[in-house]
């Protein structure tokens, strides 16, 4: 029988930033008990995002993965990365995933965040990607460098989408610094967009294929312009987790990198998996572009966001990446 899964409906709520602490819901593996042979299955609190990254997760409880470690999931939805981050680090989760620049600004601000393996990576292939600006006709925007003036929403502000959107209007010619940011939930991009509020988003899958389903059109990817194969998410702990329970840690890695193995190889798995925790259709599931799902940090692809987000002022200390990555 697989675990049983417990998904918070409010997938929008954004978690407020808590003190830091080293308590942690699960009580650790020590204290539930291991269940791979059918004792008592441990808890254990995952923070994600409703988005395509997050698939082999959904996957992984579905396909036994985690139950065959002992790890029974509640997985709690948040609007993104740096929402999660503070509810990881107060010890409200135990694991969370996030974008890469959610980490490496908690890093730079001594936080103890550790990622424990890699998640979704760009694929590479411009015009191709999971991930993507997009605009309409009447918005006079047709490279990324017409961006330069113009107002585009994102879903957390100084994060992964604009750190990267400055790239690929730099990269067309444009000025970055002359783009102002307006922060939406991915949900509510697209009729932001018609309604003329905005005039370009920054959207994921399924979004970035609904988006385009409704008549906008792709500028630019701005996940392929600033490096190959960019390191997008990762899951992720803190060090004193890490330390306290290294078991625990260990099955979850395990677990995970089974899922994202797995969604990898099945892309139809992951197909039908969105059904089940996003409000996209069949139609549309079937169209949109897959992440790549890697269990490897692409480390000069950190680097790079490392570099993009010191000169855009995002951090201002060089985070340490030897304590931060695997």
């Amino acid at each position: 029988m697989k675990p049983f899964l417990k998904v918070l409906a409010a997938s929008t709520a954004v978690l407020a930033l808590a003190a830091c602490g080293s308590g942690s819901p699960s009580g650790g593996s020590e204290d539930t008990g291991a269940a791979a042979d059918g004792g008592e299955l441990t808890p254990v609190t995952v923070g994600v995002i409703p988005i395509v990254d997050v698939a082999p997760i959904y996957l992984g409880v579905q396909e036994g993965f985690f139950e065959e470690e002992g790890l029974e999931l509640e997985l709690q939805p948040a609007q993104g990365g740096a929402a999660i981050v503070p509810a990881v680090m107060s010890g409200s989760m135990d694991f969370g995933f996030s974008n890469i620049s959610s980490m490496l600004l908690a890093n730079s601000k001594g936080l103890d965040v550790q990622v424990v393996t890699a998640g979704a990576a760009s694929t590479g292939k411009d015009g191709a990607d999971y991930g993507g600006i997009l605009t309409t006709p009447g918005a006079g925007v047709t490279t990324a460098a017409d961006l330069s003036g113009k107002k585009v929403a994102v879903n957390t502000l100084n994060n992964i989408n604009d750190t990267t959107v400055r790239a690929s209007v730099r990269k067309a010619g444009g000025d970055p610094t002359t783009i102002e940011f307006v922060e939406l939930a991915f949900p509510d991009m697209q009729a932001a967009l018609e309604r003329g509020q905005v005039d370009a988003i920054q959207v994921v899958e399924p979004f970035l294929t609904g988006g385009m389903n409704a008549g906008s059109t792709l500028v630019a990817s701005n996940y392929v312009d600033p490096a190959d194969d960019l390191p997008i998410g990762a899951y992720f702990t803190t060090g004193a987790m890490a330390d306290s329970d290294p078991e625990l840690v260990k099955k979850f890695t395990n677990a995970m990198n089974k899922s994202l193995d797995y969604a990898q190889e099945n892309p139809d798995a992951v197909r039908d998996v969105l059904l089940t925790y996003t409000k996209i259709d069949a139609a549309t599931a079937e169209a949109l572009i897959l992440p790549s799902f890697v269990t490897e940090i692409n480390r000069s692809g950190v680097e790079t966001l490392a570099e993009l987000s010191l000169s855009d002022g995002l951090i201002t200390e060089d985070p340490q990446l030897d304590e931060l990555l695997p």
